[in-house]
Order: structure tokens, then C-alpha cells, then sequence
């Protein structure tokens, strides 16, 4: 067919007239890719997937296999915040997307060629002499590159999966210097390389994205080796790679390595004993000593292009035997059909007592010399190492046989349900069952104001495998805290299906290499860099500040301070070992601080720090052989006891699924219902603000005084109060001491055991249940701490590092004004009336004596 071309240019856009070519497969296809500077009205032609980070201002190119995206040059343009650390390292005119066309699959962080980042001359178009080529050029001239100038230029073409990228270096100095050659990429966990060919999984494989990068001919292009080069004045290098992808790293690698050799199409078809596709399968293909994966379709089907070889194959599947190490040559295209047993299934019918589906997590536990199972990678929801969470009561999960112990939970509010299932090959077997709730917590929310997902750049947690995880976990109450980056988990929610379960509100932490802060509500402007989100600033108070008046300042937003420095933040600004009062007047301009992230309390130790024995961090610590860490739990206290009644707050801080994943602690807060749909942010925020919050790691505390003041409030007495303390446990859960602390201090006659007051405690639902006097003779702020010595959290985390943590709980003070003049603490002249407390609490920030 003869090829007319005619292309022009109109807003940025490179539109084609309706012409066709002849591909390789006689298909018909429009004749040059798309290339679009993205505005306001063009937001839909953005790449979507895992990774997708494109914003208004950021370059689309297309073609009949592929979308990629470029980003502009753009002010602090980076994908996201762990694209590459460091507070200059933005990475304008870098390929930021990669994925399938029509597949909504993007898997990729970036792909920075050289490792470009830094400021760049201009992002642009690219003015081609080759019609059927489509471009977009980064340019730094040497005016700005200390006297070399760099190009980097990113073509497509039809029949392309994947994108050509040119580097050109050129010395325009007097002197001799060295140039990088070396490219980067991220974020992944699985990576290698085959016939000099980079590869790379995307980080859940059942996303079924494979990269791969290597070095090509490109109309006489170099082929340099190592790291970087050498060039003398006026000498100039031009060398070229290809980046693919593909469903798998295979496919990947196919589409790479053909630009260097030739190769044939090895496909198939991975099939059940009656011929039905298998898409879960794995088949690894090994050659050289290195392996590669592929990853058939949704019907079962591979589809791979290898040079000429002798390649060993083996194709996996949880919960069916494997064909191993299958010898195939392959000297022409050839179709090879894989034949695997029937699987071993588990078929999940998991309902509350009124029989409505509700979400849940799985734990498997090998028994009789069955393996714990390995699921898949611990930042999924579905199949991490050996758990499995599902935001919904009816699921199925690919087991190889054996005999397990299967453990079912939902929070800490609900029973367990635990049940031995013998697993035979080829066959499925059926757990229904019954979670009840057994935890009466009418008038609070389980909230946790602090969790990850991947647009943070720090994990590659997908957003909606965080969510199920907070489902199954049963935490009512979210606000999206992605770092530097103002985010909205809403939709996310609603697709799910999961809004009678969770709530959220749009918010952010705001990161730097100093003091981190969360912050809601605040407005996410779409397609903006990092969704609108402001700077964070060295100086604490200067951050703060600017959380308070980002978007307008408005007095019910929420800020507290996340796994706060105790000693730089509040006591020792400088570090020199002298006592300076830290960030001074910090405490005014916050809500809270985390006393709890995510590991084990410190709160009944009795001392400021604890020595770690080891090598230490700093040359003191070194010189002693020993690391110290400072008790945030026991220096909180004391910071009430000087007049900074700042509350404290538990949050999971959850990275991953499995490990660092959600549940290990949670806040509750009080509140006006205990429907999540009904849940309204600004309640939660006041509540916060006047410190109505329990913190738990599972025991369910309740502490009120004779005149119903519970967490945060203030109250009059004369010589003592008497407080109501109450603690519930589900069955997985134990406590076997309660503390009530005056002032911080643990005092002797208010600490209650199983040991030493058998008859208080008790083994069913409710675990103590007592009226406690407690005398006084000066103003104090009361805690109680509901603890268990001798349990742990393995009932409900099982293998999981959440399991070594103790069952916690503990009340924000109680304030206690003894003498009639307003509380007045220990350290500080503090004092307040109830109703001056009460006002300031819900209308602004703690007040700091």
C-alpha cells in the first residue's frame, strides 16, 4: 500500500491525517504515533495504572501498541517522593509512564536516561525529518551543563512496543570531561538482566507488567561500555536503547532482544485438564544460568519472541503440580501447550452473625509438615507470604495440599474463627464461617490517621490492596496520608465497593528530612504536582504553619506531628546534650503527636531511654558499644507534666500488607455514630482536638470519672476522683495488668494484676471491670494503661511482626483540678477553667504553659 503522510501542528498536538501502512501482520494502523502536551482539556488521554503519576503540562506519545508518558518541565516536577531522594532530585522530561495501550497498566516509576534529574533547558516536541517517527526531546545545552551539552530524545514509531530513546552528548568546553552513560529506573524488587538486556517485574506479578532496556542500533548510533566516558573538547557521543513492555519480562526482553538478533515465536497455551485457561500460572524459562519469567493472559495464553537456543521450561501454579524442567529447542516459531493438574482450592463463606459478608484477613499455618504457604509479595491484599485479606466474606484462595490451620479475623471488635482443613490434590474444600462482633463500642470509631500506599514513593503498596487491608482489619475512619502528595482515597473506595466499611477525608504528610506532619482536610488539585501539596520546611513550626493555611486557614484542621524526635522537636534543638526547649512554641501549633507508630509501647518503662547493645549510629554511641533510643512514651509524659498538653495518638504507619501492614494500633475516637458511611471528618477532627482518644493495640478501653469525664477532659475534686475503668478483649486478645498513672508516675497501690488481684480480672469478653479510687493531693493528669505482660498479638497477625507486639491500651489524661483554682501542672504555670479548656480545645490548638 503507498504511504502518504501529512502531519501539522495545533496546540501542541501532532494529528495525522487518516493514512495507512502495511505493518509486518498486514494489519491496517494509522500512520505515525500521537504526540499531546497535556492541558486542561486533554487530562483523559493520560496513562492510568499502579504508577501513572501524569499531570497538566506532561507529554503524551502513543502509538498502535503503546502509551508512554514524558514529563514536561514543570517547577519541582518529580513522579512522586522517593522517585529519587533528595530535595532537588526533579525529573523533568524523564519517562515517567509505560504501559499497554488499552490496558490501564502502568507499572513504572520512571525511567531517567543517564539518571537525568535536575533542571533542564526545555522539554519539547521534537522536529522530525522521518515521517513515521514521532518525538519528544530534553535538551540541556552546555550554557547550563557546565559546557556539555546533553539531548535526549524519545521516538516511537508504529509497530514499536515500547520506546527508542537517543542520548547525545557533545563537549562544547576547553577541558576533557566525563560523562555519564549509565541509565536508571524504579521502583522494583525483581530485576535482572539476559543477553546484556535489562529486565524488570512489576512488583505485584499478578499485574502482569515486565520491563525491559538494553542498548540498540540506531542509524549508526555508539554502543559505549561501562559507566560513563570520557570526551576530549568537541567530541561527541550518540548511543540509543529501547525500552519495552510487555505482559511479562519475557515479553519484554522479546521485544528488546530483537532489535539485536533475530528471534522466534515461542507461544502456548497453560490449560486445565479440561482445556480452560490457566492466568495464575507462572512459566519460567531458563537459559544461559539465568532465568526469565512469563506470564500467560487471561485465557491462558503466552506469546514471546526468543533468539535461536536450547531453553529449559517450567510452569508453576499454587495448588497444582508443576512441570518441571521441560526441554525445548527452538530453532523456528514454535506453539508448545502446557497440561497441569486441577488445583487445591479453599472457598471462603465468611459472614457476621446476621449472616451479612463482611471483609476479613486469612492466616494459614502449615501443620503435620505442611509449609506455611507463600502467597505472593507482603504490600498485596490478595496472597501476601501467608495471609490473604479480602474486603469482601466470599473469596477463594489457590492452596498446594496439606494440612493448614486456617485463622479468620476482622479487627479487634469481632471473633476469631479458626478451623484445620485437610487439602487434598485437585480438590477444594469449603471454610464457612460465623465472625461476631463481641465488642460493645457504641460511641467510638476505630480511626487510624496514618497509612502509605505507593503514590508516596516510599512502598509500592497499591492504593486499593491498602484499602481492603484497612477493611479486613476493621478501621472505620482513614484520611488519606500519602507523603507529600494531597490525595483522595474516595474513589478508590467507592470502586471497591467498600463504603459501608471505611471513610476517608482528603489530607497528606508532609515529609522532609526532618519533622513530618499529617494534615486534613485539605483540597487535592488534580493533575497538579503532588495534587496541590505546599513544601515542607527544616524548621518544624515554619511546616506546621503552613499546614494550617494552605487552601485558607480554617481552625478545624487537623495537624499532628507523625513519630515525632522527642529530644530535637521539644527538648535539645541543637543536639549538643543541653537542654534548649527545643522548637520553641512548636506545641501551638499542632494537635498531637504520635506517641504510638506502629511498634511495641514503652509506656510502663520507667526510664528515658533503653540501651540497645551494638555497634551504635553516632560516634558516642559507637564509642560505646551500644545504641540509645529514646522512650517517646516516658517523655510525653513528662512534657504533660510541664504544662504541654499535646495528646498522643497510635497509628500503624503501614508500608506493606503483611508486616508493616494495618491493625497492630488504632485510635479510637468518640463519636456520634458508628456507621462509617455516616461518619462525618469534622466530628472526628473536634473529638481529636479535645483529646477524646483511646490508643489500642487490641484491648478495648473504656475510663470515665463519677461525673462522666473520659480521655481529655477536665474535672473538679476534692482529695481524689473515682474512675470507671473498663477493658474488653475478642478472643484472641488478653491482658494481665492495669495501671493507672498519676502525673506519669506508676504508682504502686494503683497497679493491678492477675497475680497479685486475681478476683479483678476475668477470661471472657470483658477482662476488668472496676471502680478505682484514686487520691490525690495536687492536680494530676490521669492514664490508665490496660496491658498484657504475658500475651502478645500472634492470635491475630499470626507469622506477621505485628504478632510480638503487646495487647496496649491507654486514655489520653484526665485532668484533675484538686484545689479549686484551675489545673495547674507540675513543671508549668498552666491553668484553665472546664469551659476555657473545653473552648480553646475545639476551636484551635492546645495551648503550651
Amino acid at each position: 500500500m503507498k504511504k502518504i503522510i501529512f502531519t501539522f501542528c495545533m496546540l501542541s498536538v501532532v494529528m495525522v491525517v487518516p493514512v495507512t501502512l502495511k505493518s509486518d501482520h498486514h494489519q491496517e494502523l494509522s500512520a505515525v504515533p500521537v504526540i499531546v502536551e497535556i492541558g486542561p482539556g486533554q487530562v483523559e488521554m493520560l496513562p492510568q495504572g499502579k504508577e501513572a503519576d501524569g499531570i497538566v503540562g506532561d507529554f503524551v506519545m502513543a502509538n498502535d501498541r503503546v502509551v508512554s508518558l514524558i514529563s514536561g518541565n514543570l517547577p519541582f516536577r518529580k513522579a512522586n517522593m522517593g522517585t529519587f531522594w533528595g530535595e532537588a532530585n526533579w525529573t523533568p522530561g524523564c519517562l515517567y509512564d509505560l504501559s499497554l495501550k488499552g490496558s490501564n497498566n502502568d507499572q513504572i516509576t520512571i525511567f531517567a536516561p543517564t539518571g537525568q534529574r535536575g533542571k533542564v533547558s526545555y522539554v519539547r516536541i521534537a522536529n522530525l525529518t522521518d515521517p513515521s517517527l514521532a518525538g519528544i526531546e530534553t535538551v540541556i545545552t552546555s550554557a547550563n551543563n557546565d559546557g556539555i551539552y546533553e539531548k535526549h530524545l524519545y521516538l516511537m514509531k508504529n509497530g514499536w512496543s515500547g520506546v527508542l530513546v537517543e542520548t547525545t552528548y557533545k563537549n562544547e568546553s576547553s577541558r576533557e570531561v566525563k560523562v555519564r552513560l549509565s541509565d536508571e529506573w524504579t521502583k522494583f524488587r525483581v530485576t535482572g538482566s539476559l543477553w546484556g538486556i535489562q529486565w524488570a517485574d512489576s512488583i505485584d506479578p499478578a499485574d502482569k507488567v515486565g520491563y525491559a532496556y538494553g542498548l540498540v542500533d540506531w542509524m549508526g548510533s555508539d554502543k559505549p561500555e561501562g559507566a560513563e566516558k570520557s570526551l576530549k573538547p568537541e567530541e561527541e557521543i550518540r548511543f540509543a536503547r529501547f525500552i519495552a513492555v510487555g505482559g511479562s519480562p519475557a515479553a519484554a526482553v522479546g521485544e528488546v532482544v530483537k532489535w539485536l538478533q533475530p528471534t522466534h515465536r515461542f507461544h502456548g497455551k497453560i490449560h486445565g485438564p479440561a482445556g480452560d485457561g490457566i492466568a495464575t500460572a507462572r512459566l519460567s524459562i531458563q537459559t544461559d544460568g539465568k532465568s526469565i519469567v512469563a506470564y500467560p493472559d487471561a485465557e491462558g495464553h503466552f506469546d514471546i519472541q526468543l533468539p535461536r537456543g536450547e531453553y529449559t521450561v517450567s510452569v508453576s501454579d499454587i495448588g497444582r503440580e508443576s512441570i518441571q524442567d521441560m526441554e525445548i529447542g527452538l530453532e523456528a516459531d514454535k506453539q508448545v501447550d502446557f497440561a497441569m493438574t486441577s488445583g487445591s482450592l479453599v472457598v471462603f463463606d465468611i459472614t457476621d452473625e446476621r449472616g451479612k459478608s463482611i471483609p476479613c484477613k486469612v492466616m494459614f499455618q502449615g501443620l503435620a509438615g505442611t509449609p506455611n504457604p507463600d502467597l505472593g509479595p507482603t504490600d498485596r491484599a490478595h496472597g501476601c507470604v501467608d495471609q490473604y485479606h479480602s474486603g469482601k466474606g466470599q473469596f477463594t484462595v489457590a492452596l498446594n495440599p496439606g494440612q493448614y490451620e486456617v485463622s479468620v479475623v476482622h479487627g479487634m471488635e469481632f471473633s476469631s474463627w479458626r478451623q484445620v482443613v485437610d487439602l487434598k490434590a485437585g480438590k477444594a474444600v469449603k471454610v464457612q464461617g460465623v465472625l461476631k462482633r463481641v465488642i460493645d463500642s457504641r460511641g467510638w470509631v476505630s480511626a487510624d490517621y496514618h497509612n502509605h500506599s505507593t503514590p508516596s514513593g516510599d512502598n509500592t503498596c497499591g492504593t486499593d490492596d491498602r484499602l481492603i487491608n484497612l477493611a479486613a482489619e476493621q478501621i472505620e475512619f482513614a484520611p488519606t496520608t500519602e507523603h507529600n502528595r494531597i490525595y483522595n482515597w474516595a474513589p478508590h473506595i467507592r470502586r471497591l465497593g467498600l463504603e459501608n466499611e471505611i471513610k476517608t477525608i482528603v489530607g497528606m504528610e508532609l515529609t522532609g528530612s526532618g519533622t513530618h506532619f499529617n494534615s486534613f482536610p485539605l483540597e487535592e488539585v488534580r493533575y497538579a504536582q503532588d495534587g496541590g501539596a505546599p513544601h515542607w520546611n527544616p524548621d518544624p513550626r515554619i511546616t506546621a504553619a503552613t499546614l494550617e493555611n494552605h487552601n485558607g486557614y480554617r481552625t478545624d484542621r487537623w495537624i499532628h506531628i507523625n513519630h515525632p524526635d522527642m529530644m530535637w522537636n521539644f527538648t535539645d534543638r541543637d543536639g549538643d546534650g543541653r537542654a534548649d526547649g527545643g522548637f520553641i512554641g512548636l506545641g501551638q501549633l499542632v494537635d498531637a503527636i504520635e506517641t504510638q507508630n506502629y511498634r511495641t509501647s514503652y509506656i510502663l518503662d520507667k526510664a528515658p531511654y533503653r540501651i540497645i547493645e551494638g555497634r551504635g549510629t553516632t560516634p558516642f554511641e559507637r564509642a560505646r558499644g551500644a545504641t540509645f533510643e529514646v522512650n517517646r512514651e516516658f517523655v510525653w509524659l513528662q512534657l504533660l507534666n510541664q504544662g504541654f498538653p499535646v495528646w498522643g495518638i497510635a497509628v500503624a504507619d503501614a508500608h506493606h500488607v503483611y508486616g508493616n501492614g494495618v491493625g497492630g494500633w488504632r485510635t479510637y475516637i468518640k463519636s456520634s455514630t458508628d456507621n462509617p458511611p455516616e461518619i462525618q471528618w469534622d466530628e472526628m477532627s473536634r473529638n481529636s482536638k479535645a483529646g477524646r482518644m483511646i490508643l489500642t493495640t487490641g484491648p478495648y478501653l473504656e475510663v470515665t470519672t463519677d461525673d462522666g469525664t473520659t480521655a481529655g477532659g477536665y474535672t473538679r475534686a476534692v482529695h481524689g476522683v473515682k474512675l470507671n475503668v473498663r477493658v474488653q478483649c475478642t478472643d484472641w486478645i488478653d491482658i494481665d495488668r492495669v495501671q493507672v498513672l498519676v502525673n506519669g508516675r506508676q504508682v504502686p497501690e494503683y497497679n493491678f494484676t492477675r497475680k497479685s488481684h486475681p478476683s479483678m480480672f476475668f477470661d471472657g469478653v470483658v477482662k476488668f471491670d472496676e471502680v478505682l479510687e484514686i487520691q490525690m493531693d495536687e492536680d494530676s493528669h490521669l492514664i490508665v494503661v490496660a496491658y498484657g505482660e504475658n500475651f502478645s498479638l500472634e492470635g491475630g497477625f499470626g507469622t506477621s511482626s505485628q504478632s510480638s507486639i503487646h495487647p496496649c491500651a491507654y486514655n489520653n489524661p484526665i485532668f484533675v483540678d484538686i484545689d479549686g483554682g484551675g489545673f495547674k501542672a507540675w513543671g508549668q504555670p498552666w491553668i484553665c477553667s472546664s469551659n476555657q479548656r473545653y473552648e480553646h480545645r475545639e476551636s484551635s490548638r492546645p495551648i503550651i504553659g
